[in-house]
């Protein structure tokens, strides 16, 4: 039989469930990856949050604000 050959059992057969599995653990499983900024956050809250990181000066911050500020 045909289907029971070298090309299509054995580790063929291995090879597609394990690509079957590794799909649909990337496409269906949620999860937050943690370097990843999330859409929803607000501008003003990532401004503090690199202040307090030491990412910006004081004077960065408080003209990066104003700016914000005027936005809105």
């Amino acid at each position: 039989m045909h289907y029971l050959s070298d090309h299509f059992g054995g580790m063929h057969f291995v090879w597609w469930i394990i690509w079957f599995i590794f799909l649909t653990w990337i496409f269906f499983v949620p999860y937050d990856i943690p370097y990843q900024k999330s859409k929803n956050e607000d501008p003003l809250v990532i401004l503090k949050k690199r202040f307090a990181k030491g990412e910006i000066t004081k004077e960065e911050y408080e003209d990066s604000k104003k700016t914000l500020e005027s936005i809105n």
